[in-house]
């Protein structure tokens, strides 16, 4: 009727070891159910669509010479303003409509719309003429 005893020696670095990967285990498990349940793209699905992707262009036109505005969009955000054929005769010509064209682009990117953009004082008129060929590649880009 002999029983026989087992002794177990653990090391405490073992066990150490064993609660901290333990631990991260449990960390990793919570995170990746945080970051992937079902609920989690709610957010998202609140922002309408307020644009069709794609690029949109108008001209305007300044001494006998059309400039094309390219606008990018994607469904709720402005992504790009620039010039598509805006050459080195152009900007001699007009020296002040590259820095015209990137301080509303700029305003526009912080804002995400046409409303309350600031005019540079030194173009005015120049960066109301940007402004409105904006504004109708935005119109063209519009969710109907």
């Amino acid at each position: 009727m002999g029983s026989k005893t087992k002794i177990i020696v653990l090391h405490m670095k073992e066990i150490i070891y064993t609660a901290v990967f333990a631990a991260l285990g449990i960390l990793l498990i919570i995170l990746l159910v945080v970051m992937f349940r079902p609920g989690g793209k709610d957010k998202s699905a609140d922002t309408k669509k307020q644009y069709t992707p794609g690029v949109y262009t108008s001209t305007l036109t300044l001494n006998n010479t059309n400039l094309e505005v390219e606008v990018s969009v994607d469904e709720s955000h402005i992504n790009s303003i620039r010039f598509s054929n805006l050459d080195e005769a152009m900007t001699t010509m007009f020296p002040l409509i590259q820095p015209a064209i990137e301080d509303i682009a700029d305003q526009v990117y912080d804002k995400q719309s046409l409303e309350d953009i600031s005019l540079s004082d030194d173009t005015p008129y120049t960066s109301q003429i940007i402004l409105d060929a904006i504004k109708e590649a935005i119109e063209k880009a519009a969710v109907k």
